[in-house]
């Protein structure tokens, strides 16, 4: 038996501990197997348990190691890293307990931010830089670490609760989508809620959108003295939050 084929019987066995697997090794390694398998399977729980916190405590060890474990034995890790392992969680949850959609988007929200904890740094634009710049031609942008999150249920209410040491709010499905915007601040991942008019600004920012462009859509939408001051108020409070990053000057 060569290394390779030895490497793929063995992560055959970890994967699934069929016998057909196991008995590809001699009887007296099969004691040591099922200590490898227990580890495999210990170790993988033990991320899924770490990376969401606040689901374990809304749902209870029993629900979350059951949805775990299923994952466990249908999806193994696909990546080099065990952080990576955690992303198929939410999918698993949405599909287990679909009467319950708080949950899965319970655990997006604890994924988004943990994504959001291990994103590129970047150099954010601070409050006092903003007297320097020529705003006629700034285009704005945004700094790795933002994401924006869509969510039907008070998730992110009840995620702030447990987060607290507060008794949760009752689980309830939105009578509108709410949407999140995410981001790292510091050593920090943090959330806010935004509005409609914010979210498409915000969305076209990945791209790039000139200040210039935020003040007509928001004079077009808002009237011009309302969406002016919006324009101004919006912009000191993204510098604020730490989500644009250096501002690059169009010509």
């Amino acid at each position: 038996m060569n290394l390779l084929t030895l490497q793929t019987d063995f992560r055959a066995w970890l994967e699934t501990g069929s016998d057909e697997a196991g008995a590809r090794f001699a009887p007296e390694a099969q004691a040591g197997l099922l200590v490898y398998q227990n580890n495999y399977r210990a170790s993988l729980m033990a991320c899924l348990e770490e990376s969401f916190p606040q689901t374990l405590s809304w749902i209870g060890d029993q629900a979350f190691r059951g949805v775990a474990a299923r994952l466990i034995d249908d999806r193994p890790p696909d990546s080099w890293s065990l952080d990576h392992y955690a992303a198929h969680f939410p999918g698993a949850l949405a599909e287990a307990m679909p009467e319950d959609p708080e949950v899965a988007e319970l655990a997006m929200l604890e994924q988004a931010l943990a994504d959001a904890f291990v994103g590129q740094d970047a150099i954010a634009l601070t409050p006092d830089q903003l007297a320097y710049i020529d705003w006629d031609t700034a285009m704005l942008r945004l700094v790795p670490t933002v994401q924006l999150l869509t969510i039907n249920t008070n998730a992110a209410k009840i995620w702030t609760a447990l987060c607290s040491g507060i008794e949760p709010p009752t689980a309830t499905v939105l009578t509108t989508p709410a949407t999140l915007l995410l981001w790292r601040a510091g050593h920090m991942s943090c959330f806010r809620s935004l509005d409609r008019i914010e979210y498409e600004l915000i969305s076209d920012m990945f791209s790039g959108l000139t200040f210039t462009d935020v003040c007509g859509r928001l004079v077009s939408a808002l009237g011009e003295a309302e969406g002016l001051m919006t324009a101004g108020k919006w912009l000191a409070r993204w510098a604020a939050d730490g989500v644009l990053i250096k501002i690059v000057q169009v010509h």
